[in-house]
């Protein structure tokens, strides 16, 4: 699922969805690996069987790259470990409880949202708003299964309060916070509250100690300044992750 999803969704701002490899062939739909069949079944210029697809991704042998900013990047496997190993931690957090569904259905989604904003500084309005929209819905039919940890109004609340802090900090700065971010924090409050404002305050501040420490060791590098912008969701979503894993392990 991930890798075709993350490619088409790479796109500056203000740019339509990816609909072609970078071999010019079409892509459609948005499950399945980035290349396209026929870019997957070219033999590579050592005439390995299959091997076109890299050929075509990192502009060996005499395929063209009309966008080398749309470059797929990582390849199906590294993604997929990362979503499976993120799904196996929750699991074994959370536990047999109704929420754990939840949490393994939102996750691939915050993997893709990590790794598009990554590459183009972008959170696409058709993952962040679903999110926080499935986020309340699913945590409210699992608010209605015994066993259960969490509380669904927290979670709503949650989801209002995270959104009116980081839209603040968007109208205060703008350039240091996109929109994209307000609307993931919806869904990272909503995720967060579930299990009350501990978990909350504990997501919040891991995400922005994380954006801290990073971009300061990109200033220590050399490789920015303090007017340089990042991606700040990847962090948010770590951030929310390490407050689900820590108030899960604790419930």
């Amino acid at each position: 699922m991930l890798p075709r999803a993350a490619y088409r969704f790479s796109v500056p701002s203000d740019e339509p969805w990816l609909r072609h490899c970078p071999a010019g062939h079409a892509v459609r739909g948005w499950m399945g690996p980035a290349p396209c069949a026929p870019c997957a079944r070219r033999p590579a210029p050592d005439g390995t069987p299959g091997a076109g697809a890299v050929a075509a991704v990192t502009g060996t042998g005499s395929v063209s790259r009309p966008d080398p900013g749309a470059d797929p990047g990582a390849g199906p496997l590294p993604l997929a470990v990362l979503t499976a190993g993120v799904c196996v931690v929750l699991a074994g957090a959370t536990g047999a409880r109704p929420e754990l569904g939840v949490w393994l259905v939102l996750a691939p989604v915050g993997v893709l949202l990590a790794v598009v904003d990554l590459r183009v500084r972008r959170l696409p309005d058709p993952l962040t708003l679903p999110l926080a929209a499935a986020a309340l819905a699913l945590l409210g039919l699992a608010a209605l299964v015994p066993g259960h940890a969490g509380r669904w109004s927290t979670a709503l609340l949650g989801a209002l309060a995270l959104g009116a802090g980081h839209y603040a900090l968007y109208r205060l700065n703008p350039a240091g916070m996109g929109f994209g971010d307000v609307k993931l924090a919806l869904g990272a409050g909503a995720v967060l509250g579930w299990y009350g404002w501990p978990a909350v305050m504990l997501g919040t501040l891991a995400g922005f100690l994380l954006g801290a420490v990073y971009g300061g060791a990109l200033v220590l590098a050399g490789r920015a300044n303090r007017k340089t912008a990042i991606a700040f969701g990847p962090f948010l979503i770590t951030g929310t992750y390490l407050g689900l894993l820590s108030a899960a392990w604790s419930t």
